[in-house]
């Protein structure tokens, strides 16, 4: 579940981009500063559609964050939130999750503005592309479902079109859909 922050310390614009995917998956997220990573872990699931089946850690400085009772030798994630890794001076740290299909994210600190007053958040902005789905054997796997998927011929068209789901479009971005899972 997404926690509510306050939205006191400003709000952080990020641009979150699934590493090593051509053209790339990305979203804009404007994220209260005062969130924990704990919570933006939950906030990038949603934004990418995923279900948090699967373990993560965030990589900052060369130190990695996630939750100490599930994944060894990390920071506790909730320790540390968006405006204290801005306070580090960090522009830029990456977030990995599930460490089978090893889905690796570049978060880009894009910068801070002003919580507009009435407004909810965490909000997402921009992006492209639909997120992959859950378990579909990284970024290798991914494209090659995508492959056999789109091959009339191929033997394998079935069992890939099924993993993927019929009606899975690549290049399907909503931003209602991505908001109405933010604020859920």
């Amino acid at each position: 579940m997404v926690t509510r922050p306050t939205t006191a310390g400003g709000i952080v614009r990020l641009k979150v981009t699934l590493r090593g995917i051509r053209p790339p998956i990305w979203r804009r997220l404007l994220v209260p500063s005062t969130t924990p990573l704990s919570s933006l872990h939950a906030v990038i699931q949603r934004a990418m559609g995923w279900y948090s089946a699967h373990l993560y850690a965030f990589d900052i400085g060369g130190d990695s964050y996630g939750d100490p009772s599930m994944v060894d030798d990390v920071l506790d994630e909730s320790r540390l939130t968006l405006g204290s890794v801005r306070r580090m001076g960090v522009k830029r740290f990456t977030y990995t999750y599930d460490f089978g299909d090893n889905w690796e994210h570049v978060i880009d600190i894009e910068g801070t503005e002003p919580a507009v007053p009435g407004k909810s958040y965490p909000v997402c902005v921009a992006g492209k592309r639909n997120g992959p789905p859950e378990d579909c054997g990284g970024i290798y796997g991914y494209s090659e479902a995508l492959a056999i998927r789109a091959n009339p011929s191929h033997p394998d068209r079935e069992e890939y079109s099924e993993m993927l789901g019929e009606d899975f479009d690549p290049e399907a971005f909503s931003l209602d859909a991505i908001n109405t899972a933010l604020a859920g």
